[in-house]
């Protein structure tokens, strides 16, 4: 619908970011935090930086709340929670459709994709959502973008 702007989600924030209204006015819009990201996940659009998974995963290394001199990503602690999304799986997964296809639980360093078995189909994809980081690795090697974090 054009004009309509409730739909619009928030763009995902590097980790440790504030809530986007104080990120917003904290980020000078440095790109200090992109030039440090090893994975170059951080990309900015429309001035500010965010968060591409289909680029890659994020490690949680911290490079990028180290290089944030603005504050605008202020990760107080080794174990400060980066971020609270998790990965979902929609009905388009390959394995719902009836196609074999476990591409998405290869990647996941947490072990947090599992394939539960289905008489008459292949295995489906379950997010557990109490392992799951929010790391995004899952989300760049699905073949039909299947995978969302939020």
């Amino acid at each position: 619908m054009r004009g309509d702007f409730r739909s619009r989600r928030t763009p995902q924030r590097p980790p440790w970011a504030l809530t986007e209204e104080a990120f917003l006015k904290a980020c000078s819009r440095c790109g200090d935090c992109v030039a440090v990201c090893p994975t170059q996940i951080i990309v900015v659009v429309r001035g500010f930086p965010q968060v591409d998974f289909k680029l890659g995963e994020c490690t949680f290394c911290g490079n990028c709340a180290v290089a944030c001199k603005d504050g605008a990503l202020p990760r107080a602690t080794r174990k400060a929670t980066p971020w609270a999304i998790k990965a979902q799986i929609a009905e388009n997964c390959l394995a719902k459709k009836g196609v074999e296809c476990r591409v998405c639980g290869d990647p996941c360093p947490v072990v947090a994709i599992r394939f539960s078995p289905r008489p008459g189909g292949p295995p489906v994809a379950e997010v557990d959502t109490g392992s799951c980081t929010g790391c995004g690795a899952c989300v760049a090697p699905c073949p039909v973008a299947a995978i969302s974090l939020a």
